[in-house]
């Protein structure tokens, strides 16, 4: 293997680590969250920008599809998919709405709204972290850095200790998978 490509996977193997080793407490919380939505027929709902927008996408489709097992499908949606209501949203109230808007529509108590954010400052998300206690609804974070304005307005964040976005994104992926196989086999 080339030196830039173990180089790489070693200092993401590394960063792994330190989470595995570290944040045990964060993943049990978010893991629980999830969980409970998922038992109480509650509904995920998903957002992010960007990378964090197609790992919102990707990590619904699990829970409504299937991960590992052939099971009955969860409630799960990606505020990130329609863009007829993006763009009319967007155009029409902001694109700092986007996502606060689908949540004032279709979120009710009892459902989980999961965020991408590595930064934890796009205004889209912070207003649908709003949006989403105005409903009722418990609001979990996959950030980086510090967390960002979003760490204070989650109810829950893992924030992967980089600053490098990608292996932020490529661990909160990895993290959400285990989350959704546990819940799996709960199941």
């Amino acid at each position: 293997m080339s030196s830039r490509f173990a180089s790489a996977l070693h200092e993401l193997a590394a960063l792994a680590a330190t989470v595995a080793a570290e944040m045990e407490p964060q993943l049990d919380r978010a893991l629980e969250m999830v969980q409970a939505t998922v038992h109480r027929s509650g509904t995920l709902f998903f957002c992010g920008n960007g990378g964090s927008a197609a790992d919102a996408q990707h990590m619904a489709t699990e829970y409504v599809v299937r991960y590992m097992r052939n099971r009955r499908a969860y409630p799960a949606v990606a505020l990130t998919t329609d863009t007829s209501l993006l763009t009319a949203a967007g155009n029409d109230i902001g694109f700092e709405n986007v996502f606060a808007r689908q949540i004032e529509a279709l979120a009710k108590a009892g459902d989980l709204l999961i965020i991408h954010s590595t930064s934890g400052n796009s205004p889209n998300v912070l207003r649908a972290a709003e949006a989403a206690h105005a409903k009722g609804v418990e609001v979990l974070a996959f950030s980086a850095r510090d967390g960002g304005a979003l760490r204070a307005l989650a109810d829950h964040s893992v924030i992967i200790p980089t600053d490098r976005t990608d292996r932020a994104q490529e661990l909160h992926l990895c993290i959400e998978h285990i989350i959704c196989n546990i819940v799996e086999e709960s199941l």
